[in-house]
């Protein structure tokens, strides 16, 4: 069995940038982290050999109470941090001081939670599953719009996000050494101040949700309010992602991809910022132009076409 501790080394893929106390009353959790990448022998069109890395995925099943709740397939960067955030994404744990102790095995390819009072009609409220449109097939528990309503964030005028700010946000993401640029197959996502100038915590993993529940987990443990933050994504915004970050109280979300029509409708029901198609100085603002303080680029002038 794994020795338990409340530390949690930062592993590589898994880019806290400064280090923060757990809340006061945080669950004992292992520090079970594998290596990210594997070496493997490809042939190219050119009849050539050569050693290539790709992402090392894993399967890992949570239990709860010795109950079986779903399987993850993930990197395993920091993978009881994955388990805590999906637990809390799930609405399954309002806070970490419900769990005791989360413990990864990866020799049997287990996280096993135990919780201190078990969690009210767990039968129930995980009777229901919804496959998601998260790479591997993920899952999520219960009626995905039914808790829209109680959800609440930031006024605009508390929240906001200058352009400047973003392009500073898109800068950063474009110079991070990450999985991605060396062995592709991976999401990577990013929680920033929403002045643009530090990048909280940035982790990637084999699908987008696992990317994001990572990094709910880390603001659970480590009481990070999300309301002044902005959640970055190389994924599309779906409307589990638009919910997702809304659970985690941010209210802007930038994606270097677009967005669905489900996930523009739930952004605009929540008053949230969407930016797609964001990469270097380029996006598109899909939504809540009231919290965007636009700083136009100057227009190009048309090229003109002197017929021959």
């Amino acid at each position: 069995m794994p020795a338990l501790s409340h530390a949690l080394p930062d592993p590589a893929g898994v880019q806290p940038a400064v280090p923060s106390a757990p809340v006061p009353v945080a669950p004992r959790m292992t520090d079970a982290r594998l290596p990210l990448l594997r070496e493997i022998e490809v042939m190219d069109e050119y009849g050539v050999r050569r050693t290539i890395a790709i992402p090392a995925e894993q399967a890992l099943t949570v239990f709860v109470d010795r109950r079986e709740l779903v399987t993850l397939m993930t990197l395993g960067a920091m993978p009881e941090l994955l388990v805590l955030g999906w637990l809390r994404n799930q609405r399954l744990i309002a806070s970490p001081d419900e769990i005791e102790s989360i413990t990864v095995d990866w020799e049997v390819g287990a996280a096993a939670v135990r919780t201190r009072a078990g969690i009210a009609d767990l039968d129930a409220r995980t009777g229901r599953r919804v496959v998601t449109t998260g790479c591997g097939q993920g899952t999520v528990f219960g009626d995905l719009m039914a808790q829209v309503d109680g959800i609440r964030l930031p006024a605009p005028e508390q929240a906001r996000l200058r352009q400047g700010a973003l392009v500073a946000m898109l800068e950063t993401m474009r110079q991070t050494d990450s999985i991605h640029r060396r062995a592709g197959s991976v999401h990577g996502c990013a929680l920033f101040s929403a002045d643009g100038r530090e990048r909280l915590m940035f982790v990637e993993d084999v699908g987008r949700h696992n990317a994001i529940d990572t990094i709910s987990g880390w603001m659970a443990l480590h009481g990070i309010d999300g309301g002044d933050k902005v959640f970055y994504t190389t994924g599309r915004l779906t409307s589990e992602m638009v919910m997702k970050s809304a659970h985690m109280g941010v209210p802007i979300i930038v994606s270097r991809n677009g967005v669905t029509q489900m996930g523009h409708d739930l952004a605009a029901r929540l008053g949230m910022t969407l930016f797609g198609r964001a990469a270097n100085r380029h996006f598109l603002c899909y939504t809540g132009f009231d919290r965007f303080d636009s700083e136009p680029e100057p227009q190009r002038a048309p090229v003109r076409v002197v017929a021959g």
